[in-house]
């Protein structure tokens, strides 16, 4: 990807509610990968929280974020981000800063950036980001683009993408959370939106209750950890329960794996059979029943609610083009599962519609395809790194001499790249 005479690469920031992910345009992939937590020093006193912590002198830069967060002693954790909407703006200034300085070492007046935000997300909440980024860091242009049209322009590397299009159904399915979101044209269809409550993290707790109940030795302070490399390393999704259950009957040395791992206090090594836990993880996408007995519909049906709530004359294109974003969405054959079930669906209601006519009409037959593609993981940052190398980028952004004019108010609205496709 060529860089535009007289720029500097953007600086895309993908704020997840695990994960931020950030690094410079016409990368590939992401140069920090690093859980969106930052650690403050925070006294017990009563009163407002940002006067709380203004400290005296230097202690408002004794802070720290991500995995060094995570290991600092005597410091309080906090996650500003829940449901990837901003809870603390305070803390997210802070944060930003030592992503923009600390880690990626970028003098922001010297960058434009490519922040990311969740559907709807509020219009104030986008001015808040104008205010801390153009305010606090300076920063000569800045544009706020929606994660599901980031994955959708990601999924254009997939060799199953012929033409390009920003008409699709996204299904983003991170730690947290995962939404089903139509995009039609580049634009969210907002009311059509629905969240499923289950999630990587709801996947590893399941793993975890799974080897609690049947395996010994496993050392408790290190049984999430271990659930999780387990997920990441075996995991895989069936076609049928059933079937699986009998296959690792039969011949249990073929499909039952062992994990190593080794107990941090005492250091002694300890090994896990891993047995059906392997497709009973991702499984509860397809039997969400399984770990949440509140929520029992299945992440298919979600998908054919979705697009049938939507837009008739858009219903196809979502069908055709249902785009996987997110690391819960990487499991071996969760696209083909899905693409069955939805394509299974979507033939029955045809069937029927048929049937009523009494055989009058023939409906068109509608093409389902599940789009899976190599940047996946990372697919709303790998998006954003496209479009933010693309000449047109810095025409759509918000410059620092619009916000001097007009104020925060014009981040309100980010038009859509219409040249892109």
């Amino acid at each position: 990807m060529q860089r535009l005479a007289g720029h500097t690469p953007a600086v895309i920031i993908d704020n997840g509610t695990g994960y931020t992910k950030m690094g410079y345009a016409g990368n590939s992939e992401p140069q920090f990968i690093i859980p969106s937590c930052i650690a403050i020093k925070e006294s017990a006193s009563v009163g407002d929280q940002s006067i709380r912590r203004l400290g005296k002198g230097v202690e408002d830069l004794d802070f720290y974020i991500g995995d060094e967060a995570l290991t600092a002693t005597s410091y309080s954790v906090k996650w500003p981000i829940r449901h990837g909407i901003v809870e603390d703006w305070d803390l997210m200034e802070r944060f930003m800063e030592q992503a923009i300085f600390k880690y990626l070492r970028a003098e922001p007046e010297d960058h434009y950036f490519l922040l990311t935000e969740p559907p709807l997300n509020t219009p104030e909440n986008r001015e808040y980001t104008a205010e801390i980024m153009f305010e606090s860091f300076n920063v000569p242009g800045l544009y706020i683009a929606v994660q599901a049209v980031l994955a959708l322009a990601a999924s254009w590397t997939s060799k199953q993408v012929g033409e390009r299009t920003l008409t699709g159904t996204v299904i983003d399915s991170g730690d947290g959370v995962t939404h089903v979101i139509p995009v039609a044209e580049g634009y969210v269809i907002g009311s059509c939106i629905k969240h499923i409550p289950i999630a990587g993290r709801d996947i590893t707790y399941f793993i975890q209750q799974l080897l609690r109940e049947r395996e010994v030795g496993i050392p408790p302070e290190q049984s999430l950890e271990t659930a999780k490399a387990i997920k990441e390393r075996y995991s895989y999704v069936c076609p049928d329960i059933a079937k699986e259950f009998a296959k690792y009957d039969q011949d249990p040395s073929k499909w039952m794996k062992q994990f190593d791992g080794v107990n941090t206090v005492t250091k002694q090594p300890f090994t896990v059979d891993v047995g059906y836990e392997r497709f009973l993880g991702p499984e509860i996408f397809f039997h969400p029943e399984f770990s949440n007995p509140d929520f029992t519909t299945p992440i298919s049906e979600v998908v054919d609610a979705v697009i049938q709530n939507s837009p008739i004359d858009c219903r196809r294109g979502l069908y055709k083009n249902i785009v996987l974003s997110g690391g819960s969405t990487m499991f071996k054959d969760f696209g083909r599962k899905l693409q069955r079930d939805v394509k299974r669906m979507v033939d029955q209601r045809l069937k029927i519609s048929e049937e009523l006519s009494g055989g009058q009409l023939k409906p068109k037959p509608i093409d389902v395809q599940v789009v899976t593609h190599h940047m996946q993981r990372y697919a709303v940052w790998f998006g954003g790194s496209m479009l933010a190398s693309t000449p047109e980028f810095y025409q759509v952004c918000h410059t620092k001499a619009d916000y001097d004019e007009h104020g925060p108010s014009i981040c309100r609205h980010n038009p859509v790249f219409g040249t892109m496709s």
